[in-house]
């Protein structure tokens, strides 16, 4: 029980927030100065912008004393690119995203104007102004601060593909992708991807839409969906390719490069679904795939969940597929996704929007922090979305301790595990692991928040069975009474050091896991 009272350490310990980063210096500042001269003028600021560039951003700063006004708009070196007179004091410009008021699109080298309209100024003021520019500036503000479990649903669609919802008059229209949001919120989720197929149109909406929603985070993402499987990208927000066996991507690498590239995050979809003429390409047949380039897997969508009740051992279920791969050595982090295509779909069963939610421990509430937490393997999936179920597991031995996602190097013979469980009284708790001798233990949880800790691993075993392997992973489930999935947490890889342990003289447990 010791170990117990250091379990809320561990987590705080290893899962201490990161300071955030200060907004670096402008690559540009453009300053001057306006008088009465320059009532109901226009005065264009010229500055260059380099090759290569993906993002621009503009604040300006001026004396406002005695009702002295300017207006903002900006030019590249081919076109106008927008306008947003008086009501914002900066914007962005990228090639698929921009603040609104303002054209996406590429960014050309070459000479930019930033435009000052002046509607007033008194005849005898005088009106400093600083405009800062950054070019490609790192994206740090978070949405919300503090490490802590972040709630969200990494796979919606909208009216930019195939989402579809009632209209007012009850036809099928293309669902705006407000509304994807609004459930979204409604749901009470700390985020959401919209995950469109194939295109980018959905990014500029989705900047126009995050200000409006300071409480929900907006994870730009795209599936990318081929011939032979679909996968997310999340974070990326350059172009990736999807025509896979084309002679644009003649095989996945090339895709993954792109991706890699933009800075993006990939997660395999539903890999288990049928693939044919009900569903093209759902099903993961790609050939040669090189898992270890993908961060994620998602075991758990809600469109296979509507079809089997949320029974992971059911052949539509990602589970499978994922602990297939694990076996190979990728360690893919399992993710779920509602793959809700109708915002507007009753919220108690699933695919609707956040049913399963994906729980990730993250330092903060920014795309960069959720993402990092997904590739650490710091997540557990709750499949009813319910929004206040807990799952926190833990592996640690006398000297060492280990999340999810984590190696944990075992020196001593034994392996404790420890799981805290909120909201699910009466439901079994289990330990499952890929060591022949250690499979599953089980009990019943008496209580609506629990703790329940065993001694897992004896390296010796019991004198019948198989030798453990020296490595191997272990995770906590939790099941309802009919056998249905409530919550899955991600693995604790185990490297045994059989030398280290027999030179301690160690003899681990007294019984082997059941």
């Amino acid at each position: 029980m010791r170990r117990l009272a250091t379990l809320l350490a561990a987590w705080l310990a290893l899962l201490i927030a990161a300071p955030a980063l200060a907004d670096p210096a402008p690559d540009l500042t453009l300053a001057g100065t306006l008088t009465g001269a320059d009532h109901q003028t226009y005065r264009e600021l010229a500055f260059r912008v380099p090759k290569g560039v993906k993002r621009i951003d503009v604040a300006v700063e001026y004396d406002r004393a005695e009702k002295t006004t300017i207006d903002l708009g900006l030019r590249d070196p081919q076109r106008f690119r927008g306008w947003s007179g008086g009501n914002k004091a900066g914007f962005f410009v990228g090639e698929t995203q921009a603040t609104p008021s303002y054209l996406p699109g590429p960014l050309p080298a070459g000479e930019w104007r930033l435009v000052l309209g002046v509607p007033n100024i008194r005849e005898a003021s005088r009106a400093a102004y600083t405009a800062r520019i950054w070019f490609d500036r790192p994206q740090t503000a978070p949405l919300a601060s503090g490490a802590r479990w972040y709630r969200g649903d990494f796979h919606t669609h909208t009216g930019h593909s195939d989402g579809y919802c009632a209209s007012r008059r009850g036809a099928k229209a293309p669902c705006p992708l407000v509304r994807t949001l609004e459930a979204a919120a409604a749901r009470g989720l700390d985020f959401v991807a919209i995950t469109d197929h194939n295109t980018t149109s959905h990014l500029a909406e989705i900047a126009a839409l995050q200000p409006a929603f300071d409480d929900l985070l907006v994870i730009p993402g795209r599936e990318i969906t081929t011939f032979h499987g679909h996968f997310n990208v999340f974070g990326a927000l350059s172009d990736v390719d999807f025509q896979l066996g084309g002679p644009r991507a003649p095989d996945i690498g090339r895709i993954l490069d792109q991706v890699e590239k933009a800075g993006g995050l990939a997660s395999i979809n539903h890999p288990s679904m049928p693939s044919g003429e009900v569903c093209m390409g759902c099903g993961w047949t790609v050939e040669k795939t090189p898992f270890a380039r993908f961060a994620a897997v998602e075991v758990a969508n809600g469109g296979a969940l509507a079809l089997t009740g949320n029974m992971a051992d059911d052949p539509l279920s990602g589970v499978g597929f994922w602990e297939a791969r694990l076996a190979e050595g990728a360690r893919l982090t399992a993710i779920g996704g509602s793959d809700n295509h109708d915002a507007l779909a009753p919220p108690d069963k699933p695919p609707a929007v956040g049913r399963p939610t994906t729980v990730v421990w993250a330092e903060a509430l920014s795309t960069a922090a959720i993402l990092e937490g997904v590739r650490k393997g710091r997540v557990f999936i709750d499949f009813d979305g319910t929004g206040d179920r807990l799952l926190e597991f833990t592996a640690f031995t006398k000297t060492a301790k280990a999340l999810p996602g984590d190696t944990l190097q075992n020196e001593e013979g034994a392996v404790d595990l420890s799981a805290r469980v909120i909201g699910a009284e009466g439901a079994t708790l289990m330990f499952v692991s890929n060591d022949p001798n250690d499979q599953r233990w089980r009990t019943v949880l008496k209580s609506n928040d629990e703790t329940v800790a065993i001694t897992a691993l004896t390296v010796w075993g019991d004198g019948g069975g198989p030798t453990p392997p020296t490595t191997y992973w272990t995770r906590a489930e939790v099941r309802a009474r009919d056998g249905r999935l409530l919550m899955l947490s991600n693995p604790i890889h185990i490297v045994t050091d059989l030398d280290r342990i027999i030179e301690r003289g160690a003899k681990g447990a007294d019984k082997p896991l059941r």
